[in-house]
């Protein structure tokens, strides 16, 4: 199997990320870390869903390519991702210390929810504010169903009510964030790679 990257390097090392926002967010936090993931044969390789780490595994793990690995995954993914992970051969039996060990690490409860608890819910409005959003977010929690939610959820929804608008602000809140408050799931998965 011969895959290289869109730079002509074959990759050594593949981040396999749930989605497209997961994956633009490593990106940016790559960029403010000085990290050119690209030019030092790393790929971060959004999967369309989580349903689908097996076959990325088999084309990038032990039975393929055999690079080094990492993963991202949402909470409610966790368990898929454990099985996955020990039906493609590298472990059984395994906690989450386990999945880390070997590079995979858990957002709590997703991206989005990592994001927003560490930037506070003011400094995402204010993000929301810069791009012309925010009259848009108001209207949008005024809705009945937005009712009784906290400010935190109705921006996490907010951010998945238009395509691209949760890669747009995954980018853009990784810009926004200080560097010491980046959500360890994301240092940690690029740290291992």
């Amino acid at each position: 199997m011969n895959v290289q990257l869109a730079t002509g390097v074959e990759p050594r090392a593949v981040i396999l990320v749930e989605g497209m926002s997961d994956q633009a967010a490593l990106e940016a936090l790559a960029e403010r870390r000085g990290r050119a993931l690209g030019a030092h044969g790393v790929c971060i390789v959004h999967m369309g869903g989580a349903t689908n780490l097996g076959r990325f595994l088999e084309m990038f793990g032990p039975h393929g390519l055999d690079v080094r690995l990492a993963g991202l995954c949402d909470a409610a993914e966790e368990g898929f991702f454990r099985r996955a992970l020990e039906r493609g051969g590298l472990g059984s039996d395994m906690s989450r210390a386990d999945m880390e060990a070997l590079g995979f690490y858990v957002c709590d409860a997703d991206l989005e929810d990592e994001l927003i608890r560490a930037l506070g819910t003011a400094s995402v409005e204010e993000v929301i504010r810069a791009q012309g959003e925010i009259r848009s977010l108001r209207v949008f929690q005024k809705q009945p169903a937005q009712q009784g939610q906290t400010a935190e959820m109705q921006i996490h929804r907010f951010m998945g009510t238009r395509s691209g608008r949760k890669s747009r602000y995954a980018r853009l809140l990784v810009d926004a964030l200080d560097l010491a408050r980046v959500p360890r799931p994301l240092d940690a998965v690029l740290a291992h790679v």
